[in-house]
């Protein structure tokens, strides 16, 4: 069987991910039940979730994963309804995972959960297939309500990425001003945030199941959109701004 999270570009080529948002999953089948996979590496935010999900009748947790292979093996084998996914995980990110789960189970909803600003991950996590963006900070007061508007068919997001999505609709032109970050597709964004994380190209590759010479290539490719002239200069903006992102 096909892995969906594995990609295979040409070698050393950086290929640029389709921006679209895939169609929206069908709302689950059994009205006022939910049954939900957990994937997050922190034991203790898995924990935290279960207890505040478990609350609600209406909710089962059927599973938890800390990785993306067990959260693809545990969505394939229990099919549940709605997948609560952390967009930082260790074998690859959130955003690459949804893609995969989407692919594999498409009847299943995703909502990604994050510590990172949505300016920069919301509307990627849209285009992977995710109905819903939240950020963790806002996770246990709004968490319930994002789940119960997704199963219900709809898209969830918070008052602020909302206004800020419609205000790139309105404003959309050639010369709106474009952050750089914007610029990276989805693929990139993974190996820049690998490099925060102290990880080389030889790690990375490993890690992301791809040959040294494709992460040489997206390194190039992060250089010019980001323009940076050295890989130092990559690796001491990639660490500066995953750790901008985490304060």
């Amino acid at each position: 069987m096909k892995n969906p999270l594995k990609e295979r570009p040409a070698p050393g080529v950086a290929v640029e991910e389709e921006h679209r948002i895939p169609e929206a999953p069908k709302p689950t089948s059994v009205p006022g039940h939910v049954r939900i996979l957990l994937v997050d590496d922190h034991p203790l935010m898995r924990q935290g979730l279960r207890s505040l999900l478990e609350e609600h009748s209406r909710y089962e947790i059927v599973g938890e994963a800390d990785n993306a292979p067990r959260a693809m093996e545990l969505a394939t084998k229990l099919r549940p309804n709605l997948a609560v996914v952390d967009i930082s995980l260790r074998s690859t990110n959130g955003i690459e995972l949804t893609k995969g789960l989407r692919a594999q189970v498409p009847t299943m909803a995703v909502l990604i959960m994050s510590m990172h600003d949505e300016d920069v991950y919301a509307e990627r996590a849209l285009r992977a297939g995710a109905m819903g963006y939240l950020m963790k900070r806002e996770a246990i007061e709004k968490v319930v309500t994002a789940i119960d508007r997704i199963m219900q068919g709809e898209i969830y997001l918070g008052d602020r990425i909302k206004g800020m999505m419609l205000r790139r609709f309105v404003q959309h032109r050639a010369d709106a001003v474009v952050s750089p970050m914007d610029k990276l597709s989805d693929r990139e964004m993974e190996v820049f945030q690998l490099l925060g994380n102290g990880y080389g190209t030889r790690e990375i590759a490993e890690q992301l199941k791809l040959s040294v010479k494709t992460i040489d290539s997206y390194r190039e490719h992060l250089k010019e959109k980001l323009s940076l002239t050295s890989g130092s200069d990559l690796v001491r903006h990639a660490i500066q701004w995953m750790k901008s992102q985490s304060m």
